[in-house]
């Protein structure tokens, strides 16, 4: 394991800069709203517009790491996002647009990437706890952003803390250089020729795959529902300050963010695709619990339960990517993982939408009853799939 270090914390630091650049429309949108003269729920099409370009290019990567090694390519993401990140400082509606399409072509490369490097540094008996690792990166980047682009807009406006991110991404990218002779010499060994439509069509015509391809769509909408949604919802429907509901949130993705390790190492000892499978269920009963509070409900009742749903709800993607990364053909863990992330990030796409659409037509209630009956559907899917898989 001691030869895995450089690689996991390589790929989980690359993971912190991109998931800093995905939320830092989200932080500072009133203050871009403001000055844009544009609606701040915007924010939710500039995400979708960053997870879409997410899933296409998550396919188009595989191809790239393989040729050019995974380095490279996340070099090239970090500077896709330091792209990104400087068109948003234009201050002008058509370059957010621009930009958010930078920064979700950034994203989209890193899952397949870190997989192709992980996949063949580190043993297979410790996948789950390491790409549940370097998951952590995503709610590590996202705190990070909560963090410092309020600081930055009281020091230089929204603008300049844009360029202050985009100078962080382009030094990102150059102080992983030095690791291209180690990393990308590996990755690159034994080159396949593995093409777009060969994976799509192996990962969905692989039994146990397809079920997790398709569960990991639907957990993600659970996922980013939770995200996106619960301090509006906590503002709006349970009559919480803007103040206590992002500390709700927050204390969710600080426990999360251990809970998703805890998964990582337990999928390392029991078969990851009941696990997902059970995971499935306690986000269902989270869900709906979540659903059912009131504006009357207590405020340590709120916190239990967003909390007990919140840490559940974002501790899967790294046991799902190490399963994927294990069912992989040799040399291909990029390219199965390319799909698994599309599938993923297109329920970004969809999934929060639909919320919204359900929560303005009948209630917020219909609206996380309607996921949990998605999450159950995925979850008892994945249980009954794990039944059916022979023992070894």
């Amino acid at each position: 394991m001691k030869r895995a270090i450089i690689p996991v914390a390589s790929m989980l630091a690359i993971q912190v800069m991109i998931s800093v650049s995905v939320l830092s429309l989200s932080v500072m949108m009133p203050a871009v709203a403001k000055d844009l003269a544009i609606d701040p729920k915007l924010v939710g099409v500039f995400t979708a517009i960053i997870y879409a370009v997410a899933a296409v290019m998550a396919l188009a990567a595989a191809g790239p790491i393989v040729r050019l090694g995974a380095v490279r390519v996340c070099q090239v993401a970090l500077l896709m996002a330091a792209i990104g990140l400087a068109l948003n400082a234009m201050a002008l509606v058509a370059a957010t647009v621009i930009a958010v399409a930078f920064i979700g072509a950034a994203q989209g490369p890193i899952n397949p990437a870190s997989a192709h490097v992980l996949a063949q540094r580190v043993p297979r008996e410790w996948f789950g706890m390491v790409f549940s690792i370097k998951q952590t990166g995503v709610p590590i980047g996202f705190a990070l952003a909560g963090l410092i682009f309020p600081l930055l807009l009281g020091w230089v406006g929204w603008q300049g803390a844009s360029l202050v991110a985009a100078g962080a991404a382009v030094l990102a990218a150059l102080l992983i250089e030095p690791l291209r002779s180690s990393l990308d010499v590996i990755a690159t060994a034994g080159k396949s020729q593995t093409g777009i439509p060969r994976s799509i069509r192996f990962v969905l015509g692989h039994a146990q795959l397809r079920v997790l391809g398709w569960s990991a769509f639907v957990y993600v909408i659970a996922q980013h529902t939770f995200t996106f949604y619960l301090v509006t919802y906590l503002y709006e429907h349970c009559g919480l300050s803007i103040v206590r509901a992002g500390f709700v949130l927050a204390a969710s993705q600080l426990i999360g963010t251990g809970v998703r390790l805890l998964s990582g190492g337990l999928g390392d000892r029991v078969p990851r695709m009941q696990l997902l499978g059970w995971t499935g269920v306690l986000m269902t009963v989270g869900c709906i619990a979540t659903g059912l509070l009131e504006a009357d409900t207590p405020f340590w009742l709120i916190i239990l339960v967003v909390v007990a749903y919140g840490s559940v709800v974002i501790s899967w993607n790294g046991t799902s990517q190490a399963e994927f990364a294990h069912l992989a053909p040799p040399g291909e863990a990029a390219a199965v993982a390319a799909v698994q992330t599309a599938l993923a990030f297109s329920g970004a796409v969809f999934g929060p939408p639909i919320f919204a659409l359900i929560a303005a037509v009948a209630s917020y209630r219909m609206a996380f009853f309607f996921v949990a009956a998605c999450v159950l559907i995925a979850a008892v899917w994945q249980i009954a799939a794990a039944r059916r898989v022979p023992a070894i």
